[in-house]
């Protein structure tokens, strides 16, 4: 298993997928840097008369609802359609699920649009299957093993894998379930880490269409093991950023094989 997602990760690195983003305003160029240091290329383009012939060409589709305005929610909805329609993969991360009714009816709305992947904290997970739940924010107020059942009951439902960060990430689709225990707490103290691990599932993705479940776990033991090294030589948050590019660009087999820590059931 480790060495068929260390050659996802490679493979994103020579095939350079391109990953049409619609994004929140915050984590762009967060985003759109750490994609350019995994191998792939971003591109951000929301604009209406373009949204459909973009994602036509993309190998994936990153849907993010961060910072929501109505413009921007129709873009999505385009993209989301045509993605669906050309049948090419696509990634919805529920940034602030339950925190809104206006949030919570975009969400419904995309995921008629059968995401291939759904990324989120636990609160968020826990918010689109509309368990009790309070969502902080865009931070998580349950831990990702308080919403393995959730996350079994979305991806039954939806037929999407489901991606769930945390301490530990739970990466689940229909009755199977791996998790993965690498990363650092740093990593929670940078702006859009998050919004980083769904642009990096996209990735692989497009890379990987053929089982979407182990894209997104080659996707989300990048990150992790990324941000491990990164947090190895950073002196705080500012530092882990710089780091974190750096160890997304240089990560070698060794490294990535001999760190990588996951379990679970399959």
């Amino acid at each position: 298993m480790q060495e068929q997602l260390w050659n996802i990760i490679s493979a994103v690195k020579t095939q350079a997928p391109l990953v049409h983003n619609i994004t929140n305003y915050v984590v762009m160029n967060n985003t759109a840097n750490a994609l350019l240091a995994a191998g792939a290329s971003p591109v951000m383009a929301h604009a209406h008369p373009e949204v459909k012939d973009m994602v036509t060409i993309a190998g994936a589709l990153v849907v993010n609802i961060g910072t929501l305005n109505e413009y921007w929610v129709e873009s999505m909805r385009l993209a989301a359609q045509q993605a669906q329609t050309s049948q090419k993969p696509w990634v919805l991360d529920p940034v602030g699920a339950g925190a809104t009714a206006y949030r919570n009816q975009v969400l419904e709305e995309l995921l008629q649009y059968k995401p291939s992947v759904i990324r989120g904290n636990a609160s968020e997970i826990m918010a689109l299957v509309k368990t009790t739940s309070q969502t902080k924010g865009v931070d998580s107020t349950h831990q990702s093993q308080e919403a393995l059942e959730a996350g079994l009951d979305l991806s039954a439902s939806t037929g999407a894998v489901v991606c769930i960060s945390g301490a530990t990430d739970l990466i689940i689709y229909q009755n199977q379930y791996r998790s993965l225990s690498n990363g650092h707490p740093l990593m929670a103290k940078v702006t859009g880490m998050g919004c980083t691990a769904t642009a990096l599932i996209g990735a692989c993705c497009a890379v990987y269409s053929k089982d979407f479940f182990t894209a997104t776990l080659a996707a989300m033991a990048l990150m992790g093991v990324a941000g491990e090294i990164a947090a190895e030589k950073a002196s705080g948050p500012g530092t882990l950023q710089l780091h974190f590019l750096d160890a997304l660009h240089g990560l070698n087999k060794e490294a990535f094989l001999s760190r990588m820590q996951f379990s679970g059931t399959t």
